[in-house]
């Protein structure tokens, strides 16, 4: 097989026509040829940071909508469904991946649990993963987000980064907001990324020690903006990633979309490029092709080099996007889940009032950190309520593995007037989270979930909408863009009952991540991530 175009090679900084010559799956030979067509040849993109489960689609799933964006390869974290069904979940994520053309790198999930504060399905402890680190499908240790533990050298955090060292494969962080001594103790572990900068001065020092900084831009956190302005500059030290993305938005765009607007910011095409196709391939040691004599045929057909409009994706040497048609085919896939609770009332969800001011969760668009507000809010009957009016919500996480009490708090900034929405997938451990107007409606919202064994869901009164999640209560049954579809419409529906945010669903997801501060709630109360510890509800 042939393919003829403009070459971009990024290695040498030359473009030119040419000519692929394809064979069993490899470029043969790249020669030059004195016309080509007018269309660019480029290494496939790969997402060097991303959880597919949060896109709400098995790998499979995944791969069909990604490919349509010249997304060749992931590097995959499989921590969500980790946190639920163990090694299990991460065994199936690899079965899954390996029935479609897609090269995915899945890593061995460092923190399950996530922390000792919040109740997950499963443990993944030195052992288990010392076990997946001499599996050739296993390419790094994933996000070591117990960075207190890697610090303080805490022997089962020092066992796991050990066990990724002895079988060379890197170790991925996870430290937002970590700075100096602290971080330098945390990059001599042995952590070779970072993909939590919010700010460039943060990402500056983690360069300076060595790490390589991964700008994410996903559907809720999107920090590209804070740090496209060390592309120039530090190219080599840099990739891109998602980390979140959740299905309607994957269907428009993927890195591709991030490549464009560096192009735009005045950024060098061949560095951008380097950022987006080839820095992740060197530092996982992946098996996907860099347009080389040799490499396995993966790469990409844009349009030009400042949109990055994609014509058509090949892997191995095999067409699996045309034109916006996504030639992978779908596969057939089991649904594991582990959802054991009975049905909560609305009085599982009262606050007793008190007389003092209360702690408030302050969510903050496009990031995962959060605020704490000191607040006095309204009491009927004695019983703490929400306040619309105020934008000061009632939020809960049920624990989805046994009957335990509700976790109860407030928030700000979600925007509803009406109704209540709820999701079952909430970082890290994925229990049942959900914020509402009245402690009815959240209760509505809840038992919703409850009985689809998990789901996304928006409810007001009598009218619902809910997207079933049945693969591990986090994961759709459906294809992706029947799951974007649905997805879309409650997403729209949480809109109309007020939310001002872009992503409130993602965003809701992040309100029981313990391991980002400050401010969260996990099943077992509410946490301060700069204390790392619980503190009460009165301030």
């Amino acid at each position: 097989m042939k393919v003829q175009g403009q070459i971009v090679d990024i290695e040498n900084r030359r473009i030119y026509p040419g000519e692929l010559e394809i064979s069993n799956g490899k470029i043969d030979v790249i020669k030059e040829v004195w016309d080509a067509p007018s269309q660019f040849i480029i290494p496939g993109f790969v997402d060097a940071h991303v959880h597919i489960e949060s896109s709400m689609l098995v790998p499979s799933e995944f791969a069909r909508l990604a490919v349509l964006h010249g997304t060749v390869a992931t590097v995959s974290d499989p921590h969500e469904i980790a946190n639920v069904l163990g090694i299990d979940g991460v065994r199936f994520m690899i079965e899954n991946a390996g029935r479609v053309p897609f090269k995915f790198h899945f890593g061995a999930p460092s923190c399950v649990p996530a922390t000792a504060f919040e109740t997950a399905g499963d443990v993944i402890d030195a052992r288990g993963i010392a076990e997946l680190m001499r599996d050739p499908d296993i390419f790094y240790l994933a996000e070591m987000m117990n960075y207190p533990g890697a610090i303080a050298r805490d022997p089962e955090i020092m066992s796991k980064i050990a066990s990724a060292q002895e079988n060379n494969k890197p170790v991925d962080g996870h430290a937002p907001g970590l700075r100096g001594e602290a971080l330098a103790q945390y990059v001599s572990a042995g952590i070779s990324t970072d993909h939590e900068c919010f700010t460039a001065a943060e990402a500056l020092e983690k360069l300076s020690l060595g790490m390589k900084v991964i700008i994410r831009e996903g559907s809720a956190a999107k920090n590209f903006e804070a740090l496209a302005p060390l592309l120039d500059a530090h190219y080599d030290m840099m990739m891109f990633c998602s980390d979140d993305k959740h299905p309607d938005d994957l269907a428009v765009s993927h890195i591709n979309s991030l490549c464009a607007r560096a192009v735009k910011l005045g950024v060098d095409v061949f560095k951008v490029l380097q950022v987006a196709c080839v820095n992740p391939v060197h530092h996982y040691n992946m098996t996907c092709g860099l347009l080389q004599t040799g490499h396995s045929a993966d790469f990409a057909i844009v349009e030009d080099l400042l949109d990055f409009k994609v014509i058509a994706t090949y892997i191995d040497g095999h067409c699996v996007a045309d034109n916006g048609t996504s030639l992978i085919p779908p596969t057939p896939f089991e649904k594991p889940n582990r959802f054991n609770i009975s049905a909560k009332h609305p009085e599982d969800f009262q606050v007793a009032s008190t007389l003092g001011k209360i702690r408030v969760i302050e969510a903050r668009e496009g990031q995962l950190i959060t605020g704490e507000l000191h607040e006095d809010l309204i009491a009927k009957a004695g019983q703490l309520v929400s306040d619309p009016a105020a934008d000061i919500l009632k939020i809960t996480v049920v624990n989805r593995y046994f009957d335990a009490p509700p976790a109860v708090a407030f928030i700000r900034n979600f925007g509803l007037k009406r109704g209540a929405i709820a999701s079952s997938v909430a970082h890290d451990s994925h229990n049942i989270i959900a914020v509402g107007t009245s402690d009815a409606e959240i209760c509505n919202a809840v038992n919703l979930l409850i009985e689809n064994k998990g789901g996304i869901c928006a409810v007001e009164f009598n009218k619902s909408k809910v997207l079933p999640l049945p693969v591990a209560g986090i994961i759709s049954a459906l294809d992706g863009w029947e799951t974007g579809k649905r997805y879309q419409e409650i997403d729209a529906m949480a809109k109309e009952l007020g939310s001002r945010l872009h992503a409130p669903f993602m965003t809701l997801s992040f309100m029981a991540l313990l391991v980002i501060p400050d401010l969260k709630l996990s099943d077992k109360g509410l946490f301060s991530g700069n204390n790392f510890g619980f503190v009460t509800l009165e301030a």
